[in-house]
């Protein structure tokens, strides 16, 4: 049985609920984390009105002189874009609407169509610029690509990693008239060739955005004859073709998917900062508890009381690392992680249990005299059972209550072979034998 086809508004619809849960989410962060994160954030709060809205984001990118603007005014229809003869006038990104019976989501009442002019991507000492082209260029919905002649490798990179990001790209080759139509031919060739496998031929058109004045013969009726030069009308009718073609196929949908896209890379980033910032806190307080637990265990004449005791301490990292994330849960949802993470740890808990047999049936015998004897091996063990869980619970937590669609001894397994297990049983055995020593 087929299942039925999703439909753009459920696209759409999901979209907007999952921007608002990435929103809920970092409302929880800290203000210096907040203050850290603001440029961020605020990506995200107009990312959600841009799509609230209904607002399609049309980028055009290109190297300098290629035309950007003066394809940004044709299609306008007006002049709204600077324009110059030298390189580089376009120093900072700008909006253009583009007339609301062009194009509109259906069923959003202030949907509208934007042009964004960027600045170019190989401007001398432009390294700024062509950062803040890229930004816009990943945050669009559809990115025309201009070209005024054959791609050269800066181009043809910058083509490749906007196809990577998954949204439609239009080529543009500009300034068509400087061509005649066999060299026009032949470059278009040219273009196919070079972008094969990366954009449909369907999606490369040829433009005349400025057009050069041309000398024209007037003659009059009385048989004379004069000069005059005027300028041809801009020609973009092919790309405003192909731009509406690729907006009534899949607009919703596509707004949908790259609004979605972006915001799973500026929830990365969020949360790379976050964790950066809370590492080292984390990091500390699982030592701390290591430490705790595993004094209390080795320490311990009653070996029964052991497990509770080590249980305990366990179940209180997990709640103080909940609030080192800003997540509030209980000292009973801490144990109920704790628990899970020690099921899926395996050989750390089954070492841990023999240790503990083995060294507790000492204990029961000798009323106390195998203290000295098995303190810090019994220790120790329960010290690196309780690091494993706080390294899993810090995962647990960076990754927002969640496996990142792992189980939980994936994760687990990963932390074992990524921890240096002979530096951290030094750190933990060095501590324990301060605790531990007499008179201490």
């Amino acid at each position: 049985m087929t299942e039925p086809k999703s439909h753009p508004d459920d696209h759409y619809k999901r979209a907007v609920e999952s921007l608002h849960e990435t929103l809920r989410r970092f409302e929880k962060t800290s203000a210096s984390e907040q203050a850290a994160l603001s440029d961020e954030l605020d990506q995200l709060e107009r990312l959600s009105e841009k799509l609230e809205s209904g607002r399609v984001d049309i980028a055009v990118f290109g190297e300098i002189s290629t035309g950007k603007s003066a394809l940004i005014n044709a299609l306008a229809g007006k002049h709204v874009a600077e324009v110059g003869v030298e390189g580089g006038v376009t120093r900072k990104t700008g909006r253009v609407a583009w007339d609301t019976d062009v194009y509109a989501l259906d069923g959003l009442a202030e949907s509208r169509v934007e042009l964004i002019d960027t600045p170019g991507i190989n401007e001398v000492a432009g390294a700024d610029r062509a950062r803040l082209a890229a930004d816009e260029a990943r945050r669009a919905d559809l990115v025309i690509f201009v070209t005024d002649s054959d791609l050269n490798e800066i181009e043809l990179d910058t083509l490749r990693t906007l196809v990577e990001t998954g949204k439609p790209v239009v080529l543009a080759l500009n300034k068509a008239d400087l061509y005649d139509p066999a060299q026009r031919t032949r470059l278009l060739d040219v273009l196919h060739e070079r972008t094969e496998g990366l954009i449909d031929a369907a999606s490369i058109v040829t433009t005349t955005a400025d057009p050069l004045p041309r000398q024209y013969v007037i003659e009059a009726t009385d048989g004379s004859s004069r000069e005059e030069t005027r300028k041809p009308a801009a020609n973009v009718a092919d790309l405003k073709v192909r731009i509406l073609e690729l907006l009534a196929e899949r607009g919703k949908a596509m707004v949908a998917l790259n609004s979605m896209m972006y915001a799973a890379d500026l929830s990365d980033r969020l949360r790379a900062v976050k964790v950066r910032m809370r590492d080292d806190q984390a990091q500390r307080m699982v030592i701390g508890f290591a430490v705790i637990k595993g004094v209390a265990v080795a320490a311990n004449p009653v070996p029964i009381t052991d497990l509770i005791a080590g249980f305990g301490a366990d179940a209180a990292m997990v709640v103080a690392l909940g609030r080192v994330y800003g997540e509030k849960i209980t000292l009973n949802s801490g144990g109920d992680l704790a628990i899970e993470i020690i099921k899926s740890t395996g050989w750390v808990a089954a070492a841990h249990g023999l240790t503990h047999l083995a060294s507790g049936f000492i204990k029961a015998l000798t009323v106390g005299a195998g203290v000295v004897l098995t303190a810090l091996p019994q220790g120790l063990a329960a010290a690196y059972g309780s690091y494993i869980v706080g390294q899993a619970s810090r995962y647990y937590f960076e990754h927002d209550c969640g496996w990142d669609g792992q189980s939980p001894r994936q994760v687990i397994k990963e932390i074992m072979n990524q921890t240096d297990t002979k530096s951290v049983l030094q750190q933990l055995r060095d501590e324990l034998m301060r605790r531990l020593r007499p008179g201490k």
